[in-house]
């Protein structure tokens, strides 16, 4: 495992140091993009899971922590600029990732925000190890859509291996992701502000969706292969566990069962939480509202 710093020409970043972090999974090597902006101590950016996710969704919320830490903002194995082969995307690949990442690029303790389906990984990762000072997350789920509107495992499995498939998955997959369909998806639980879903904004999201190998973990993700634990009771019990501060940011406008599940979690003891505007997709929407409502509990020496 090592890390390769690559050229500015070959990389689309935030204003960062882009780098590659070379790391092995059952014998086949994958490089996971990762950039690096600002100094102080370090703070790890874990963007959503999603079709179109992404450490540029992240990259305005880390140039306004810049001035303060030294932020590491990360595309997941299978999205954004990492590589993204015919894997079997499931738990098992981003609970080892996470552990040996954080291993390899930090020497002690670290802040991480994490937003959407990383929550879980990042929990499980705290109560394993000493590998987090404080947590925060940001918008947290741990169920995948289909499971979410109720498919069951079989129907979510079926889906998922017929999206993998040659010839027709390619076809569902473009289908699933046309820029009317991702604009519909943004306006639907994203973002809540329409002014901001610009044509612009679409088409980039849409050229990440396009990348070869993108419909492997985009399909995982959304079929719930990518859910760490299948139960509310074993996500809160993660929670429970933990022996690091923890703060949640929760969007005003969240989905109604994504909402129901953030509540539970933030009706634990000890855990901070509030309520902004936004819904599913608040870091990106919303950064600068992001940074004040969870400044004080970055900053201050004890929480």
């Amino acid at each position: 495992m090592s890390t390769n710093l690559l050229s500015t020409s070959a990389a689309i970043g935030f204003g960062g140091v882009v780098q590659e972090y070379l790391w092995n999974w059952e014998n086949q090597q994958l490089c996971v993009v990762y950039e690096t902006l600002g100094k102080g101590s370090p703070l790890l950016l874990l963007p959503a899971f999603s079709t179109v996710s992404t450490r540029l969704e992240m990259g305005e919320l880390a140039r306004l922590l810049a001035p303060h830490f030294q932020v590491v903002a990360i595309d997941w194995p299978g999205f954004g600029q990492s590589s993204r082969p015919s894997l079997n995307y499931r738990p098992e690949i981003y609970q080892q990732f996470l552990e040996d990442f954080v291993k390899a690029i930090f020497n002690t303790p670290i802040t991480v925000v994490a937003a959407g389906h990383a929550a879980t990984y990042v929990l499980q990762l705290a109560v394993k190890q000493a590998a987090f000072s404080r947590i925060v997350l940001l918008a947290p789920t741990w169920r995948g859509p289909l499971p979410t509107m109720g498919a069951s495992q079989q129907i979510a499995g079926m889906v998922r291996e017929l999206v993998r498939s040659p010839i027709l998955g390619q076809a569902l997959y473009k289908l699933n992701t046309t820029q009317s369909f991702l604009s519909f998806m943004y306006r639907r639980h994203v973002f809540t502000d329409a002014a901001k879903i610009t044509p612009s904004f679409i088409e980039k999201k849409w050229h990440t969706t396009q990348q070869p190998g993108a419909r492997f973990a985009s399909a995982a993700f959304v079929t719930g292969n990518l859910d760490a634990v299948h139960e509310q009771s074993d996500f809160l019990e993660l929670v429970k566990s933990l022996t690091v501060p923890l703060m949640v940011v929760i969007g005003e406008s969240s989905p109604p069962k994504s909402r129901e599940e953030m509540n539970a979690l933030v009706a634990l003891p000890k855990v901070r939480s509030v309520v902004i505007p936004g819904s599913l997709g608040l870091h990106e929407e919303y950064p600068a509202v992001v940074l004040e409502a969870v400044q004080d509990f970055l900053f201050s020496p004890e929480n």
